[in-house]
């Protein structure tokens, strides 16, 4: 009986071994399949890595819209839907509206289900549930030690000469750290989860490219600097009014631990910013594309290109001294002239997008719109063969359609630019495959740093406001050269000077006192002395008296100081009737900085030497004068607008800024060029 007894035990204790290893294979295969990482035996075990049940790893729609470095994201109710924003009357808060099926959002659903599906491990059965896989031990060991170590060494790990402590992370590795982490959510159908370690208000620091190496200032201050220090503290009030900028506003503004540099100095000069062009150029990268397209491969092209140009020892049109490498620009134009496709959004409501102003000191961004839409050559209607995409939107009609006069606040106007980015990312492809990296804007009035700082931060910012501590990032973004045009029919008239000889006018000044340099510049040199002609805003001009422009025509320097923002349209002027600019705008980057040698044809006087001034300007010999006076004649083709654009004009020049530096950037997977 016992033997028997035994031999029941045995057959059973295999049943039910057999029971349990197959109980135990089910759910192996299931969790490898349905939980959210590829390691199963770590999705097993490690609990704290798996959303509760009934919540997802996504922020609420609540606290998205409080979260300022989160509320550019969009969570959508599917990857099928096609619903999308609409631009008025929806709460913020509900991400859809009503939509058709056709045209380029069906093309949309598709790769989107096929590419981000398979990317971001988006659950088959329910995608109201976005969580990302990681197919290794090694890649969930690599982002557990990036959120770790946090800002410090994710930063170390995006720059081309890192030495990480982790180890080569594998490139899928940083392609999700950087969705993580960079704010270019903007109309993503199905955003990634956040990474707190490194999405957070207490990772912050200065917008820019920054000087590892700072440069701090003695405590002590100047005289110039306490007139600044008592012309700031005596129009706070007034000037924060008429700009309609707080405090708060500016200090509100977080940065991923993406954007973590060392702190500038108070002061960036002209030297050390293009220490910090070649630093940016070096390490800055775009987003990696999240799918493949045939442009990546062009533009690589044209990076090889452009890398490898022959050198120019003579060009009639181009004068080497104007350029920090001639043969590089040429080769670069070049390329932009044969290969560049642009794709202009046709949404928008006017006025804000399509109506674009062309008359006064914000007519740059409408001049460029104008003869944008009206280009034959760059323009595509296909936008899978576009190698840019422009947002068509009119920064000065923004201001003037939605702000509310003494309101101080501006947070509709970037709610309004929101949805249409949502509306864009929900109806086509385009934004959501790079980020918005592909993507470029051009705006002239002073709010639109700060309006496109979040919603745009990997898009392409060409700025007349490029205040490099102000989050203007070089390599990255454009300084717009700001140029008042005063008559739209003829923007070219009374171009030109007098010749060298006949400028009798050592400096000349004149304007409102906006913003704190002005007034200082007037306490030294108003009525001063009969070589400077320094004044405040000038009347009308008497019979016989000399008005504004005559005096720019026979002046050898033009002042150019700032008022309230670093920007003037005096540079342009003074180009414009041949007259040397002398910049006075400490952190000022200069228009087309990234093509343009500055200090061959302007002088460049920080605002604490401006009692020296006088003494600086003479102090450059009649021969070094001449020359720097030539070379304003020579580099002034590429500030002119023309009704219908000419070679190396401003239009070029902008559309080749965008271009150049979206080339440089670029950045693919290698699998992506396969096949």
């Amino acid at each position: 009986m016992g033997h028997k007894f035994r031999y029941l035990w045995q057959v059973e204790a295999r049943h039910l071994l057999w029971l349990i290893g197959t109980v135990f294979s089910v759910v192996f295969v299931v969790q490898y399949f349905e939980l959210p990482y590829g390691d199963v035996l770590s999705s097993l075990f490690s609990a704290g890595d798996i959303p509760a049940p009934g919540k997802t790893s996504l922020p609420s729609s609540d606290s998205l819209s409080k979260l300022g470095t989160m509320g550019n994201m969009t969570t959508a109710q599917g990857l099928n839907s096609s619903d999308v924003h609409a631009m008025h009357g929806i709460d913020s808060n509900a991400e859809t509206m009503e939509g058709n099926n056709e045209g380029p959002k069906n093309d949309f659903a598709s790769v989107m289900n096929g590419a981000l599906d398979k990317s971001f491990g988006l659950d088959e059965d329910n995608k109201n549930v976005t969580v990302e896989k990681v197919n290794n031990s090694g890649n969930r060991s690599a982002l557990k030690n990036a959120s770790k170590h946090e800002s410090s060494l994710y930063l170390e790990n995006i720059t081309a000469d890192s030495n990480s402590s982790l180890g080569k992370i594998q490139e899928d590795d940083m392609a999700l750290l950087s969705q993580r982490s960079e704010r270019s959510g903007v109309g993503l159908i199905s955003p990634l989860p956040a990474l707190p370690q490194i999405i957070s208000s207490s990772n912050t620091t200065s917008l820019t490219n920054l000087d590892p190496h700072p440069i701090t200032l003695p405590p002590e201050r100047s005289s110039v600097e306490e007139d600044a220090a008592h012309t700031l503290n005596k129009d706070e009030k007034a000037e924060t009014s008429q700009k309609d900028l707080t405090l708060s506003n500016r200090s509100s503004i977080s940065v991923p631990a993406l954007e973590t540099r060392p702190e500038l100095p108070a002061v960036t000069t002209i030297s050390e910013m293009n220490d910090l062009l070649v630093q940016s150029r070096a390490s800055s990268r775009s987003m990696k594309p999240r799918w493949s397209s045939a442009v990546d491969k062009e533009l690589l092209y044209a990076k090889s290109q452009i890398e490898n140009a022959p050198i120019i020892k003579n060009d009639p049109g181009l004068h080497a001294s104007l350029y920090r490498n001639v043969s590089v620009f040429k080769r670069s134009y070049e390329l932009m002239e044969n290969t560049l496709k642009v794709y202009t959004y046709r949404e928008g409501e006017r006025p804000v997008f399509h109506q674009p102003p062309i008359k006064g000191i914000y007519a740059s961004e409408g001049w460029f719109m104008k003869l944008m839409q009206a280009n034959k050559k760059f323009v595509t209607k296909n936008g899978r063969k576009a190698h840019l995409f422009y947002l068509p939107f009119s920064s000065l009609m923004l201001e003037e359609a939605l702000y509310v006069p003494n309101s101080h606040s501006r947070k509709n106007l970037e709610q309004y630019l929101k949805n249409y980015l949502d509306m864009i990312g929900a109806k086509y492809p385009f934004w959501n495959r790079t980020g918005g990296a592909d993507h470029f804007l051009v705006a002239c009035h002073d709010w639109a740093p700060s309006e496109t700082l979040k919603l745009m931060a990997n898009s392409i910012r060409a700025l007349c406001n490029s205040d490099i501590r102000e989050g203007f990032k070089l390599g990255k973004d454009v300084s717009l050269p700001e140029t008042c045009v005063r008559i739209p029919q003829n923007p070219l008239r009374q171009l030109g000077g007098k010749p060298p000889s006949q400028r009798r006018i050592l400096a000349f000044f004149a304007g409102s006192m906006h913003g704190y340099v002005r007034p200082i510049l007037l306490k030294y040199w108003e009525n001063k002395d009969p070589d400077m002609k320094i004044y405040g805003r000038m009347p009308k001009a008497k019979k016989g008296t000399m008005n504004y422009i005559q005096h720019m025509k026979s002046s050898k320097y033009c002042i150019c100081a700032k008022g309230y923002e670093v920007n003037s349209p005096r540079v342009v002027e003074a180009i414009f009737y041949e007259c040397v600019p002398v910049i006075i705008s400490d952190n000022f980057v200069p228009p087309f900085f990234g093509v343009l040698n500055w200090e061959s044809f302007a002088v460049f006087i920080l605002e604490k030497d401006i009692p020296n001034l006088k003494s600086i300007l003479l102090s450059i010999p009649e021969k070094s004068y001449l020359e720097i006076q030539m070379r304003v004649k020579q580099v002034q083709q590429h500030f002119l607008w023309h009704a219908k654009p000419v070679k190396y004009d401003v239009f070029h020049m902008i559309l080749h800024s965008v271009w150049y530096n979206r080339v440089l950037q670029i950045r693919v997977r290698p699998k992506q060029l396969l096949g």
